[in-house]
């Protein structure tokens, strides 16, 4: 009797670690398609909440986000903080902004080092991470990475919106994004709407990236 309980707890996580590794838009308000596994701190398949539901509370509070630079002069520049999973923003390095954030997962970790913004893009849309859809929009495939996913005939490819893209190294960049309350992206930088807008009205061509561990 132990061994058949041990036996289907096994398979109810295992069923749910299956569930729960794409991070989607369910319990945000981000309406893009979900397209990145997402990773849960000490194996714990809820994330930072000991169940469900309170994992989704942690997802929808955001109660480290701020913004006090309208109106304050200097030059813009930006620390992105790994362990911190925070974004701080200076000018003329006095801190005049946070934002809660989600970076890379271990296996797409996002880069560290010093670099610039080097595109913006208010209306991004990826060119590796979406969904095949029908031309009717039905979705033939969910979560695709079109590296390595081969495209079904007859459909078309939907990219995952990335509003308020801050390319800063590569394919690598700030934008809006699915915060799940842990290290999730292919290695992005994810932001709240507001604080994504925000950035991106207040940085430049050239502003400087900083990615600390």
């Amino acid at each position: 009797m132990i061994i058949f309980q041990r036996s289907v707890l096994f398979i109810g996580m295992a069923i749910l670690l299956l569930l729960t590794s794409s991070c989607g838009p369910e319990g945000s308000t981000y309406s893009g398609p979900g397209y990145i596994a997402g990773i849960r701190p000490e194996g714990n398949p809820y994330g930072q909440g000991r169940t469900e539901e309170e994992t989704s509370l942690v997802m929808k509070k955001d109660n480290v986000s701020y913004w006090d630079g309208d109106g304050v002069p200097g030059k813009p520049a930006i620390t992105i903080d790994i362990s911190q999973q925070r974004a701080f923003f200076y000018k003329d390095r006095k801190l005049v902004g946070v934002a809660q954030i989600s970076t890379g997962t271990a296996e797409n970790a996002t880069p560290l080092g010093s670099f610039k913004i080097i595109q913006k893009n208010k209306d991004h849309e990826s060119n590796l991470y979406g969904e095949y859809k029908y031309p009717d929009g039905r979705i033939a495939k969910k979560d695709v990475d079109t590296s390595r996913d081969k495209q079904p005939p007859g459909t078309i490819y939907d990219g995952t919106d990335m509003p308020y893209f801050m390319r800063f190294n590569g394919g690598v960049g700030m934008h809006t994004g699915y915060l799940p309350g842990f290290a999730a992206s292919h290695g992005c930088v994810r932001m709240p709407h507001n604080m994504a807008k925000t950035f991106f009205e207040n940085v430049e061509i050239g502003t400087p990236v900083h990615v600390v561990p």
